[in-house]
């Protein structure tokens, strides 16, 4: 499969007086699953649609393998998607909603059946997708974004809906796509699949990029410096831990966060001064920290957070203002 990238730059967008995006550019990469997320407002699903060629941009470009979607000949042969999986004809069974999307590209019924049994959808192919539940609409809309067998899919909330099993299969499913070599772009607002499944981030906010990195990279990040220690002795640990120059704070009744000494270092400073602790970790960040304190001045909607200084400032994570 020849390696195709999808490659978003400047683009600018305004609904009215709404500024939907400001300059938004990234690029996806070939053989990695690529998380978008952000705040709702925040310019991913018009990103998607510009892309698409839906929304027309006002400025910049939107080009996939070095060219605009318009120009593509058979376009699900070069990029699969699937922005919205109630999109659907209810009456049409859901094999037959998949033949005449196969038909309109010159695809096969053979290819047919073939993304039904990927998409685990074989005892429901010939049932009308009206009654489908919405885990199954998107398993349906994954099998109508592999018709082609594209290098690049963009997937936008593909969790949402999905029972348990239905999840640990898309967590594989795009793993096993990247590992071919395909480009994919997942928008989701489910922090621990996509921490589970992404090899890299691109977080935005106001219609730009605020990061664009790995997400080992901005989870280390976020982590910083901070040991976690359990203790039933806080007053005891606190005091030496601060003589030592450390920052403790308390999280819960017997667990004390600790920054400005490394893991070794607490455990040193506590076995010389006799406190007892069950256990002395790096504080390992979720995605979720990361990306609230990320997006904390670019959400539409939310109260404002204490003032601070932000561990990706000196961290070499790329970001970029949020937008005021």
């Amino acid at each position: 499969m020849e390696p195709t990238t999808i490659e978003v730059n400047d683009l600018h967008k305004r609904f009215g007086p709404t500024v939907a995006l400001d300059g938004m550019s990234f690029t996806v990469m070939p053989g990695q699953v690529t998380g978008f997320i952000g705040p709702n407002g925040a310019g991913k699903s018009t990103t998607m649609r510009v892309i698409l060629g839906l929304d027309g941009a006002d400025a910049g470009r939107a080009m996939i393998g070095g060219r605009p979607y318009r120009s593509l000949q058979h376009p699900l042969s070069h990029v699969g998607s699937l922005l919205d999986a109630a999109a659907l004809q209810p009456s049409r069974r859901a094999r037959n909603h998949l033949l005449w999307l196969a038909h309109s590209q010159g695809l096969t019924a053979r290819r047919v059946d073939e993304v039904i049994e990927q998409a685990g959808l074989e005892t429901a192919a010939r049932r009308k997708a009206g009654g489908y539940s919405l885990g199954m609409r998107q398993r349906l809309g994954i099998a109508a974004a592999m018709l082609g067998d594209p290098p690049v899919l963009m997937l936008d909330e593909p969790f949402n809906g999905l029972d348990p099993e239905g999840i640990v299969w898309m967590r594989g499913f795009l793993r096993s796509l990247a590992a071919e070599g395909r480009a994919v772009l997942v928008s989701s607002h489910l922090m621990s699949e996509l921490q589970d499944t992404a090899d890299h981030l691109v977080i935005v906010g106001r219609g730009k990029v605020i990061a664009d990195t790995s997400t080992a990279a901005l989870l280390a990040a976020a982590s910083g410096d901070r040991v976690t220690l359990r203790t039933t002795a806080q007053e005891e640990a606190t005091t030496v831990l601060s003589h030592a120059g450390a920052t403790v704070a308390v999280t819960d009744g017997n667990t004390l966060m600790v920054s400005g000494l490394a893991a070794g270092h607490v455990v040193t400073v506590l076995g010389d001064n006799a406190v007892p602790f069950s256990e002395v970790s790096a504080h390992r960040a979720t995605l979720e920290e990361a990306y609230m304190e990320l997006t904390r001045d670019a959400a539409e909607f939310r109260a404002a957070a204490p003032g601070g200084s932000s561990p990706w400032a000196s961290s070499g994570v790329e970001s970029g203002e949020a937008g005021r």
